[in-house]
């Protein structure tokens, strides 16, 4: 490969890096808007501490666990740390197309995506020191063991022959569904929100308290997904990248009007809500076949993913499980749905291709499922993971933090 080609791939990766890592503030924006403002440091302190601590973990032994080399396709490791040989900074990745230090980067901002997911699920009722001791575990263990399964050319990789088996470009499961499992988990044994179901189960809705800023979110986190997906190229290629971003941009806009128009529907009302979240479904839906599909086959599918949305948030009420920010029916249904999509749509389309799109799912889900739940159990029967009812009615602000989010705030909104 030529100097000038190799040199346009890396920049390109690490102008994706960029973009992965600006997604953490559309994450943090997006959780905070749909909650309430007296647990607003609480969740500004749960996303800072997942990336800087994400980060480090995929430093120490998450890099080399998802992408271990030769190994039996179930568990392998390569180490601790990053390869400090004095040529490393010209280590080929991809074929020869970047370096090794923006791969472990590329890579590393994904890691802490997965842990995000479950800090806007349990948002307003959770302890932040168990929260960080599942962080620690999830993030740095799980996440990466599940993603060396098909990225670190695992036994999914291999199902029906090296690369033939599982796909998944950019992270519909091994990011998205990681985290959704995770998150479902969480809601189910921390429990409801004080108020969320009142008499008889009716749901009760707990307005976030800064909408505006929830929308600046999504809208950043539109944004990044272009690093997300357009990255997962692991190239500069203009046909790819180009097709990559097209599909990702139809997907969210087709998503994000699905939402708004079942949820108008159902409920007679233009939920601003509904409309951001089927934006996030859409996107999470493409994400696993981003380079397989059509323009048209994209807009079918953030269609389906934002009528997913409305559907899922009220199933999930149904089952009187609490999610202030929809996490779950977004990352996890949407998740299995764009991992799916990938058998039915596309280049790779077909039946023996839908048996290993939900062989994935399947092996992700009931890996994450079990480790989530000994995790949170054992958390929740040793320490203890929920606030107590005054500091949950005042505000995790100034319970766990002793602060503010805004100087001229009371302690009066229960």
């Amino acid at each position: 490969m030529d100097t000038a080609t190799f040199t346009a791939n890396n920049v390109w990766m690490m102008v994706c890096t960029a973009l992965v890592f600006f997604m953490h503030s559309g994450f943090a924006f997006l959780e905070i808007g749909l909650t309430r403002q007296k647990n607003t440091i609480n969740i500004l302190f749960k996303n800072i501490f997942i990336i800087t601590v994400g980060l480090l973990m995929y430093f120490g032994w998450g890099f080399n666990l998802m992408y271990p080399g030769e190994f039996n396709g179930w568990l392998g490791f390569s180490g601790f740390g990053l390869d400090m040989d004095p040529t490393g900074a010209t280590i080929a990745y991809a074929e020869g197309k970047y370096t090794y230090w923006t791969d472990f980067l590329f890579q590393g901002m994904f890691a802490a995506t997965a842990g995000t997911i479950v800090s806007g699920a349990v948002a307003e009722r959770i302890r932040i020191g168990p929260f960080m001791v599942f962080i620690i575990l999830y993030v740095g263990l799980i996440y990466p063991i599940v993603g060396s399964w098909q990225w670190g050319e695992g036994f999914l990789y291999s199902l029906g022959g090296d690369g033939a088996g599982f796909y998944d470009f950019a992270g519909s499961t091994l990011v998205h569904s990681v985290g959704g499992w995770g998150a479902l988990i969480a809601i189910w044994l921390l429990g409801p929100r004080i108020g969320k179901f009142g008499e008889h189960g009716k749901s009760n809705a707990i307005p976030g308290h800064n909408i505006p800023l929830a929308t600046a979110g999504v809208l950043i986190l539109w944004l990044g997904w272009f690093g997300f997906n357009g990255g997962s190229v692991l190239s500069a290629d203009p046909a790819r990248t180009s097709l990559v971003l097209t599909t990702t941009s139809l997907a969210a806009a087709a998503g994000g009007v699905a939402a708004f128009l079942v949820s108008t529907l159902a409920y007679k009302t233009y939920d601003l809500t509904m409309f951001l979240n089927g934006i996030l479904g859409g996107l999470v839906g493409i994400t696993a076949g981003a380079d397989l599909m059509s323009p048209n086959e994209a807009v079918l599918i953030g269609l389906i993913s934002g009528a997913i949305v409305v559907g899922g948030i009220s199933l999930i009420d149904r089952l009187k499980l609490d999610d202030p920010v929809g996490a779950v029916t977004v990352h996890l249904i949407c998740g299995i749905w764009g991992t799916l999509t990938v058998g039915i749509f596309g280049a790779m389309a077909g039946g023996q291709q839908f048996l290993y799109q939900l062989s994935g799912v399947a092996a992700a889900g009931i890996f994450c499922v079990v480790s989530a739940f000994v995790i949170i159990y054992g958390l929740k029967k040793t320490v203890g993971i929920r606030v107590d009812r005054q500091e949950e009615l005042e505000g995790l602000d100034l319970h766990e933090h002793g602060m503010d989010s805004y100087a001229d705030f009371r302690m009066n909104q229960h």
